[in-house]
């Protein structure tokens, strides 16, 4: 999301909204690394804000776990504790199984491109391989993925659990010895798969190749 877009928000609830979505989406990126101190005075000049309304939307990332407020030190970006997350990733694979069986969206030409697009971003991924733009492809893949589902609790519930562990994949493959390649042709071989069901309308079928690869891609980073 770019920062023109939050300037010309239409309200000011979707200009904070889109604010909020652009600091979490430098935290799951990494560009706010675990650890580090936000400035409010910073992010306020920078966004044309005050104070009041910019801890509005730092106290929604806090409680969505993002963020901490430290007495005396500010505001820092948590990092991902790894007994939590094996829990919320086993959360993750059931409630996508929900996604795509509970309260389903028809399927139209529409929405069918939109992950026909998502696939052609996963071929051109496997022939260069990035991490970053890897982690940005699967959060547009599990955003476009919600749409699936019309039940408003249960997307709000699925969204606070992806980026509450989103950023850990993006560590784990800069930090450790995973073969970007070959989890780049995994996830292109998946893109396919999810394409070929949405055109049998088999949107069952989705939510389970969607909670294999949630399950594999926890296993392969432990």
């Amino acid at each position: 999301m770019s920062e023109d877009a939050v300037i010309e928000a239409p309200t000011g609830r979707d200009r904070l909204e889109q604010i909020h979505d652009i600091i979490r989406e430098r935290i799951c990126m990494l560009d706010y690394p675990p650890g580090e101190k936000l400035s409010e005075a910073a992010l306020a000049e920078e966004f044309g804000m005050s104070r009041t309304p910019l801890r509005r939307v730092l106290a929604r990332l806090e409680d969505e776990g993002l963020l901490q407020s430290v007495h005396g030190v500010g505001t820092i970006v948590t990092d991902v504790d790894l007994d939590e997350l094996a829990q919320v990733y086993r959360l993750r694979m059931e409630l996508m199984v929900l996604v795509t069986s509970l309260d389903p969206v028809a399927l139209t030409p529409e929405r069918i491109e939109e992950f026909r697009v998502l696939n052609a971003r996963a071929e051109a991924l496997r022939q260069e391989p990035s991490p970053r733009a890897f982690a940005a492809l699967d959060r547009d893949m599990f955003l476009q993925l919600l749409k699936l589902t019309e039940n408003r609790p249960l997307r709000d519930a699925s969204e606070r659990l992806y980026f509450r562990t989103a950023r850990i994949w993006l560590q784990a493959i800069t930090a450790s010895d995973i073969d970007l390649e070959n989890e780049a042709e995994i996830y292109c071989r998946e893109t396919a798969d999810i394409l070929t069901a949405l055109r049998s309308d088999n949107l069952d079928a989705i939510g389970h190749m969607r909670r294999a690869h949630i399950s594999m891609s926890f296993a392969r980073m432990r």
